[in-house]
């Protein structure tokens, strides 16, 4: 498989080496010093890109995709604001759009774990949820794309909570998301329910970044062939 990596941080470094360990190649690597070339690459060169740049590229980096008929994989978060004009421009062109906010096959079984959660702790008002991430210092936006994802799933199955906010509040139909940052943490989600006698936790650390690098390879070798804007709910339904 002939890949294009879209962002060569840290995650695009990652991911590269996945990918080769898994015999693929890559055939090109574009990030903000060779972001010209991106137009001129032939949807014929590559069959997936794989997306984890910066919030103010990601879309542009995307919509070139789907206009130049390569399938897409996305990661980066804190662009979201115009993900619904991408899904439209994909099922337009008759494309393929995939995004997840995280790739990690464990943060997406700890995304079912804390709906079901959520659901059976909502008959008990007398627990308030609360939610806490911690990210390396690079970090460009917070909360989390994940904590987002995780926080909308505990409102969508809450009669209780309305909305969430990035900060400690104490409204009864609000739940906070406290965001940290420190040094070379690829990252740690908590969710929390709290009572004036006890406390229950589920909690997801990860201990590198190649969890996350590994899964967007997985993807892009399940992509293939396949066409709309996909999920990783589609994946893992078809894969497990």
């Amino acid at each position: 498989m002939k890949l294009l990596l879209l962002g060569y941080g840290k995650m695009g470094k990652a991911i590269e080496q996945i990918a080769l360990k898994r015999g693929h190649g890559i055939a090109y690597k574009i990030d903000k010093a060779n972001s010209a070339l991106l137009p001129s690459i032939r949807g014929d060169e590559v069959e997936v890109a794989i997306e984890f740049s910066q919030p103010e590229a990601a879309y542009q980096n995307i919509y070139r995709c789907i206009s130049q008929n390569i399938p897409v994989i996305s990661g980066t978060t804190g662009w979201l604001a115009r993900k619904e004009e991408l899904v439209q421009y994909c099922r337009e062109k008759d494309g393929t759009f995939f995004y997840a906010p995280n790739f990690s096959i464990g943060v997406n079984i700890f995304f079912q774990v804390n709906a079901f959660l959520a659901q059976i702790m909502d008959t008990s008002p007398n627990y308030t949820p609360q939610l806490e991430e911690t990210h390396h210092t690079e970090k460009e936006d917070a909360p989390s794309g994940t904590a987002i994802a995780l926080a909308e799933a505990i409102i969508k199955n809450s009669s209780r909570k309305k909305r969430w906010v990035n900060t400690a509040s104490q409204q009864e139909d609000t739940l906070s998301i406290i965001s940290k940052r420190a040094p070379d943490v690829p990252g740690t989600h908590t969710v929390t329910y709290i009572s004036s006698t006890d406390s229950l936790e589920i909690k997801h650390t990860a201990h590198s970044r190649e969890g996350f690098a590994l899964g967007a390879v997985l993807v892009a070798e399940w992509i293939q062939g396949k066409k709309g804007v996909l999920t990783m709910e589609d994946f893992l339904n078809k894969r497990f």
